[in-house]
């Protein structure tokens, strides 16, 4: 079907590049009549703006301008890959950002800081950090004191929810989703699974939807970096119910073809063990291509794993949509120690 995008800000390097993953297959695939493993290079998207989030900030940018608002407010994790690339984006369009962050587990943090939230500075955002208690609790309420704080100034916000995940930024990864079946169709093959790391479910929600509006075959896993199979089946049904209201969609979306995996979150979220940090190491060191302990890594630990398990034993063509992160490389130095000589 033919689909009609709303307005959209052109900010990312389009397309991606996709790329075959030939010594990871060899050496995790192939052993176990696994599939041909793939690579969507979506931590190109730009460099400091990074990743996946920049797809549904073009689309997110474009309705806070069309709405009249000069400034944009957020929130996420203290080294959260969406804000940094919100306050990118916003330095560069000409907007304010504001970003309400969620303070460490320990509720410490650095005087200097590093990652994620050292870029947040650099962009020139706002940023107001919260104790995790407060933060959980009082989120909404959060949203609405910044909104009425700009609104007394003189300034209209868009308010974004955690990711950019709802009806407006599932657009990105519908547009996602068409230029990697494009970019599939390039190459000679039909992809049988698409593989995302899931953190607030927008992505997946946009790569299912694209793919069913298409009329693409291939199945859409997402890896939960944080939350239930449940949360995330029942958070990709509301983003997707959202848009289809939002923008009077008719289209018969098929709710049992959400997949979702949690088998792989570890000790929560943010939170590595030595495996994941031994495959980010790995991948480096083979393919040239770093992942990040808190989404990528974990995702693409789970992928092989399930492809030695015999999981994807069925598959010819597996595509792995790397959506960025590699920020959060750095503040999680340490945990790579172990992985020094391990491969």
């Amino acid at each position: 079907m033919s689909i009609h995008y709303p307005a959209r800000e052109r900010l990312a390097n389009l397309p991606t590049p996709l790329q075959p993953l030939h010594k990871i297959t060899e050496r995790f695939s192939s052993p176990y009549g696994g599939p041909n493993i793939w690579v969507k290079r979506d931590d190109l998207t730009e460099s400091a703006m990074s990743g996946n989030k920049l797809r549904k900030l073009e689309f997110i940018i474009a309705e806070a301008k069309a709405q009249g608002c000069n400034t944009l407010i957020t929130c996420g994790g203290e080294q959260s890959n969406h804000c940094r690339a919100t306050a990118l984006a916003a330095a560069r369009t000409g907007l304010k950002s504001h970003l309400i962050l969620r303070q460490n587990a320990g509720g410490a943090t650095s005087d200097t800081p590093d990652g994620n939230l050292l870029v947040d500075y650099l962009a020139g955002a706002k940023v107001s950090l919260y104790p995790l208690k407060e933060y959980v609790n009082q989120l909404p309420q959060l949203f609405g004191e910044w909104a009425s704080y700009y609104l007394k100034r003189g300034d209209r916000a868009l308010c974004i929810p955690t990711g950019g995940s709802d009806g407006l930024g599932i657009w990105g990864y519908i547009l996602g989703a068409e230029e990697l079946l494009a970019d599939c169709r390039d190459n000679g093959f039909e992809p049988d699974r698409l593989i995302c790391a899931s953190g607030s479910g927008g992505t997946q929600a946009g790569l299912t939807l694209g793919c069913q509006m298409l009329g693409a075959q291939a199945r859409v896993t997402g890896y939960a970096v944080c939350d239930s199979e449940d949360y995330f089946v029942s958070k990709i049904r509301d983003d997707i119910r959202l848009w289809a209201e939002a923008y009077s969609q008719v289209f018969p979306f098929d709710a049992e073809q959400i997949h979702v995996s949690d088998k792989y979150i570890g000790p929560g979220y943010g939170v590595a063990g030595e495996e994941i940090f031994q495959t980010i190491s790995l991948v480096a060191q083979l393919e040239g291509i770093l992942l990040d302990p808190v989404y990528t890594g974990k995702a693409f630990y789970g992928l092989l794993k399930d492809i030695e398990q015999g999981l994807y034993a069925d598959c010819r063509h597996v595509v792995f949509v790397h959506t960025g992160g590699h920020f959060g490389v750095f503040p999680q130095r340490t945990g790579f120690s172990a992985a020094w000589g391990q491969q």
